[in-house]
């Protein structure tokens, strides 16, 4: 599959980069991480092994275009409307949904601060607080 800058995703690249990103390891790395371009790096070469040519910015750019339609369509289907649809919603989905929520959690000072949740909390350590 030959495809230059400026060309749209086929559906086979799109696929493709989604099996990618389906990935525990890249979902990890990827969630709450500003500096990515080493990852999209990553994801342009996994992709050239399965013949779509993209370089990483591209990867990036589909990257956050197919995750800000999701939000829009999920969103939008919190709030009642199930009109709106996008093709790779299932799929994305899937991959989405088991990102950490951050979670504001209030200090002793009243401020709130941004929180990753907390798996192993043991009892003694929350009555202490």
């Amino acid at each position: 599959m030959e495809s230059g800058a400026g060309k749209h995703w086929t559906e086979e690249e799109v696929k493709a980069l989604l099996s990618v990103w389906s990935e525990k390891n890249i979902r990890k790395q990827l969630h709450g991480t500003l500096r990515n371009k080493g990852i999209f790096i990553y994801i342009a070469k996994r992709l050239q092994e399965l013949g779509v040519c993209r370089d990483w910015k591209q990867c990036r750019a589909k990257y956050k275009n197919l995750k800000y339609e999701y939000r829009t369509v999920k969103y939008a289907h919190n709030s009642g409307d199930v009109t709106k649809t996008m093709k790779f919603f299932h799929d994305l989905d899937a991959i989405l949904r088991y990102e950490p929520v951050t979670q504001l959690a209030a200090e002793e000072n009243g401020r709130c601060c941004a929180t990753e949740p907390q798996l192993n909390t043991s009892p003694t350590t929350d009555s202490a607080q």
